[in-house]
C-alpha cells in the first residue's frame, strides 16, 4: 500500500506541474534596423536548444512584427535577412503563456554587399496553377530597353520590328498593366515603349486564363507588373543612358515609406531616333509593269514621363492607393522614298521622290484609385475595388512633297491632319474568400467604357491650290462598352488542385463615320468557361492541364477606316465591319526540376473561328491591305522552356515552340484551305565572370510561315549585354547591343494569280551605354529611351 500511495503522490505531482504550464506558448516581438525603423520580411526561426533543429518559423510583417506559437520551452530564436548579420536570442523566459521579446536590432553586413546585389537580379520563370511568371531581373540585354524589348526576352513571346506582339506565334494577345487594361498597353497608342525595363517587376504569361481575367485576347494574356518599392525610409536610383542610333535619356526613381504613407515616383526624359529602311515591289502580272519603292523613314521622339502615387494605410487591414502617370511626346517623322516605274521589259520609264515631314504631339495620362481590404481570418481573404481612367491624345500634321527625277507628268503634293482623342474608364470589384485552407472562392464584376474620336483630313494640291479630298476625309467615332461578371472556385491540396470558373460578358460596340453617315452597331453576350487542374507528383515533378474560351475584339486601328498614305502605293486601312474572333484553348503541361536543370513541357490545341487576317487588294498598281474575318484556324503545338546551370559561371535559358496549323476558309472566289507549320527558338547564355562583371548573349530564330496569300520569311538575330559593378554594387556601368549582326528584318511575299507584292523592313543595330546609381536602400536601375505614339 505504501508503494501505491507514493506512486499516486508522484502521479498527482506530475499532473499538477503539467497543468500549471501552458500547452502552447505565444512568442511576440519586433525586428528593427539600427535607425530604429521596422524591418519587414525578416526570417524568424524557433530552434531547439537540445538538437538545434527548427521547431517553428515565420516572417516579420510590414511593421516588423512577428508571432510564433510553440509547445517547446527549451528553445531559442534566430533572425536572418539578406544583407544583414544573423542575430539570436538564446534566453527566453517561458514563465507565462505569452512571451514578449524585446525589439531585436539587425545590423547590415557590409562584407556581403556585393553578393547581396546579385540576389534576385537574374530573370527566372516560376510556374503557377494557371500561369507562368517571368521575374524580370537586370538582364543585360534589357539594359537601356523598353517594355517591348523586355517582352521579346520572355518565353513564348515574340515582338516584330513593328512592335506587334505574338504569343506562341499567334496574334490576338491581351496586354495588361498590373492586371488591368491600360492606355500604355493599347496597340493603337503603341505606347509600351514609355514603360522601361527598370520599371518592370514581373511579366505573367497566361496562355490559358481563368474566368477571373477579362476574356479579351484569343491567344492569351501578358500581364506586366510594375515595381512599387516597399522598403522603408527613403530609397531611389538615378540613371543616364546614351546610344546609337540616337537614344539618350535620364531617369530618376524615389520612394518614401513610413508607418502610414508610402509615396513613390519615377520620372524620365530623353530623345530617341528609330530609323527604318523599307523596300517594296508591286508587280502587275497582267500588264507586266512593276513599281519599286525604296527609302528610309525616321521616328524621332522627345519624351517626358512621370509616375506618381501614394499608399495610405487606414488600418493594418485597409489601404487606399492613388496613383497616376503622365507621358508627353513630341514626334518628328522625316522620310524620303524613291519610286521607280518599270515597263514589261523591265526598263525604268519614270522615277520620282516622295518626301514626308510629319510632326505630332502625344499627351497621355492614367490615374487609378484603389481600395484593398485584408480580412484578419486569412491572409488571402480580401476585397479589392479600383477605378482606372486613361486618356490618349494626338495632334499630327504631315506634308508630302513629290518631285520628278525621270520621265514626265504631274505629281500632286498632299497634306494630312489628325485630331485624335481616346478615353477609357474601367471599374473593378473583386472578392476572394478562402475556406479551410483548401477551397477558395473568387467573384467580381468589371465595367469598361472606351470612347474615341478621330478627325482625319487629306488635302491634294491641284494647280498650286490645296483642296480637301472628300473621299479620304472623315470623322470616325468609336464606342465600346463591356460589362463582365465572373465566379471561380479552386480546391487545392498538397499534391492536387482544380480550379473551375465561368465568366459572362456583354459587349456594346458602335462605330460611326460622321461625314458619310455610316454606322455599325454590334451587341452580343458571351459565356467564357475555364477549367484548370494540377498534380504534384513530388518536389521535382508536377503536371498541369487547362481549358479556356477567349475572344479577340477588333481593336480601334483594325476598325478605323482611314488610310495611311506615307507610301501612297502601299496603303493600310481598317474595316468598321470587322467581327470578333473566338478561340477554344486546351493545354497539358509538365514541370521537371533537377539539381542543375529545370524544364517545362506543354502540348496545346487552339481552335479559332472568324480569324482576323490582313488581306491585300491590288488595283491600278496600288496595294491596299485591310483586316477581314476569314474562316477557321486549328493550331496544335508543343513548347519547351528550360534552364541549365552547369556551374556557378554559366547559365543557359532556352525556349522552343513548334506547331502545325490548319486554315480553312474563302476570300472572294479564293479557296485557301491548307496545312502548314512554324517554329520559334530562343537561347540565352549568361556568364558571371566574377562578382563585378557579367556578360550575356542571346539568339533568336523564327521560321518561315505560310499566310493566306503568301509567306513571311525566316529570321535569325542576336543580342548581347555587359555589366560592370562599382561603388560596392550601388553603381552599375552597362552596355548592350541589340541585333548584333543587323540581321533582324521583316520580309513578306504575297503571290497571287494577277499580282505579286514584296515587302522588306529593317531597323538595324542598336547600341546603348549607361550608368545607374542607387541610394538609400534602392538599387541601381537601367532607364532607357521610350517608344511611343500611335501608328498613323
Amino acid at each position: 500500500m505504501k508503494v501505491v500511495f507514493h506512486l499516486l503522490i508522484v502521479i498527482f505531482t506530475v499532473v499538477g506541474h503539467a497543468q500549471e504550464q501552458p500547452e502552447v506558448y505565444t512568442i511576440k516581438g519586433k525586428t528593427i534596423n539600427n535607425n530604429n525603423e521596422p524591418l519587414p520580411f525578416v526570417k524568424v526561426l524557433l530552434k531547439s536548444v537540445v538538437s538545434d533543429s527548427i521547431i517553428a518559423g515565420t516572417t516579420s510583417n510590414l511593421e516588423g512584427e512577428y508571432v510564433i506559437k510553440s509547445k517547446a520551452a527549451k528553445s531559442y530564436l534566430e533572425f536572418s535577412f539578406v544583407g544583414y548579420k544573423t542575430a539570436k536570442i538564446e534566453t527566453l523566459a517561458f514563465k507565462t503563456s505569452t512571451i514578449n521579446v524585446p525589439d531585436i536590432v539587425l545590423l547590415q553586413d557590409n562584407t556581403m554587399m556585393n553578393e547581396v546585389q546579385v540576389v534576385g537580379e537574374r530573370s527566372t520563370t516560376e510556374f503557377k496553377l494557371d500561369k507562368r511568371v517571368f521575374n524580370v531581373g537586370t538582364d543585360l540585354t534589357n539594359s537601356g530597353a523598353s517594355a517591348l524589348e523586355v517582352l521579346s526576352n520572355v518565353p513564348s513571346v515574340n515582338v516584330s520590328i513593328e512592335g506587334d506582339v505574338t504569343l506562341r506565334g499567334a496574334s490576338g494577345v491581351q496586354i495588361l498593366i498590373n492586371g488591368k487594361p491600360s492606355v500604355l498597353a493599347d496597340d493603337g497608342s503603341n505606347a509600351l515603349g514609355t514603360i522601361t525595363a527598370d520599371m518592370i517587376s514581373q511579366v505573367e504569361v497566361i496562355t490559358n486564363p481563368s474566368a477571373k481575367y477579362q476574356a479579351e485576347g484569343s491567344s492569351g494574356i501578358l500581364n506586366i507588373i510594375l515595381k512599387k518599392e516597399e522598403k522603408k525610409g527613403i530609397n531611389g536610383s538615378v540613371s543616364v543612358n546614351t546610344g546609337w542610333p540616337h537614344n539618350h535619356s535620364i531617369g530618376f526613381s524615389l520612394n518614401r515609406r513610413g508607418e502610414k504613407f508610402n509615396v513613390f515616383t519615377q520620372l524620365g526624359a530623353g530623345y530617341r531616333s528609330l530609323p527604318r529602311y523599307n523596300n517594296n515591289i508591286n508587280r502587275d502580272l497582267v500588264s507586266g509593269t512593276e513599281l519599286v519603292s525604296d527609302g528610309t523613314n525616321y521616328r524621332n521622339e522627345q519624351f517626358y514621363n512621370l509616375i506618381l502615387g501614394t499608399d495610405y494605410y487606414l488600418t493594418k487591414q485597409d489601404v487606399i492607393t492613388l496613383s497616376g502617370s503622365i507621358a508627353y511626346e513630341v514626334e518628328q517623322q522625316p522620310s524620303e522614298t524613291e519610286f521607280s516605274l518599270l515597263d514589261s521589259s523591265n526598263e525604268i520609264v519614270r522615277q520620282w521622290n516622295r518626301i514626308e515631314s510629319t510632326e505630332a504631339t502625344n499627351p497621355k495620362f492614367q490615374y487609378e484609385l484603389k481600395y484593398k481590404r485584408d480580412f484578419k481570418d486569412d491572409k488571402d481573404h480580401d476585397l479589392n475595388f479600383s477605378f482606372i481612367g486613361n486618356y490618349f491624345g494626338k495632334t499630327q500634321s504631315s506634308d508630302f512633297d513629290n518631285s520628278v527625277i525621270l520621265g514626265s507628268g504631274i505629281l500632286e503634293d498632299q497634306l494630312t491632319s489628325t485630331q485624335f482623342s481616346e478615353s477609357r474608364n474601367t471599374f473593378n470589384l473583386d472578392y476572394v474568400k478562402p475556406f479551410k485552407k483548401t477551397f477558395t472562392l473568387e467573384t467580381g464584376v468589371q465595367y469598361s467604357v472606351n470612347d474615341v474620336r478621330n478627325n482625319y483630313q487629306v488635302e491634294d494640291e491641284v494647280a498650286g491650290v490645296y483642296t480637301v479630298n472628300e473621299g479620304l476625309t472623315n470623322t470616325f467615332e468609336y464606342s465600346q462598352n463591356v460589362f463582365g461578371a465572373y465566379g471561380t472556385g479552386a480546391y487545392e491540396k498538397d499534391k492536387w488542385g482544380v480550379k473551375l470558373g465561368l465568366r459572362v460578358e456583354h459587349t456594346d460596340l458602335q462605330t460611326f463615320l460622321v461625314n458619310t453617315n455610316q454606322q455599325n452597331t454590334q451587341k452580343f453576350i458571351n459565356l467564357f468557361p475555364s477549367l484548370h487542374t494540377s498534380y504534384k507528383l513530388n518536389k521535382r515533378v508536377s503536371f498541369q492541364a487547362g481549358y479556356s474560351r477567349r475572344i479577340y475584339r477588333p481593336r480601334l486601328w483594325d476598325l478605323n477606316p482611314f488610310f495611311n498614305i506615307s507610301n501612297n502605293f502601299n496603303i493600310r486601312t481598317g474595316n468598321p465591319n470587322l467581327l470578333p474572333e473566338y478561340t477554344d484553348s486546351y493545354e497539358v503541361g509538365s514541370i521537371f526540376i533537377f539539381q542543375k536543370t529545370s524544364f517545362n513541357f506543354n502540348v496545346y490545341d487552339r481552335y479559332t473561328t472568324q480569324v482576323i487576317e490582313q488581306i491585300s487588294v491590288f488595283e491600278n498598281g496600288v496595294n491596299t491591305y485591310t483586316p477581314n474575318n476569314l474562316g477557321t484556324r486549328n493550331t496544335v503545338g508543343a513548347e519547351l522552356n528550360f534552364k541549365y546551370t552547369p556551374n556557378k559561371i554559366v547559365t543557359f535559358n532556352g525556349d522552343v515552340n513548334y506547331n502545325i496549323f490548319v486554315r480553312k476558309g474563302t476570300f472572294d472566289t479564293q479557296d485557301f484551305n491548307f496545312t502548314s507549320d512554324q517554329w520559334q527558338g530562343k537561347l540565352t547564355s549568361k556568364f558571371k565572370l566574377n562578382k563585378k562583371i557579367d556578360f550575356e548573349l542571346s539568339g533568336n530564330y523564327q521560321s518561315r510561315v505560310r499566310t493566306v496569300q503568301g509567306v513571311t520569311s525566316a529570321n535569325v538575330f542576336a543580342d548581347a549585354g555587359f555589366r560592370y559593378k562599382i561603388l560596392n554594387g550601388k553603381g552599375v556601368l552597362n552596355a548592350s547591343v541589340r541585333d548584333i549582326f543587323a540581321s533582324r528584318f521583316r520580309e513578306t511575299v504575297v503571290d497571287q494569280e494577277d499580282f505579286y507584292l514584296y515587302s522588306f523592313g529593317q531597323r538595324g543595330r542598336f547600341i546603348t551605354l549607361g550608368f545607374s546609381y542607387g541610394f538609400g536602400k534602392g538599387e541601381a536601375m537601367q532607364y532607357s529611351g521610350a517608344r511611343g505614339g500611335p501608328r498613323k
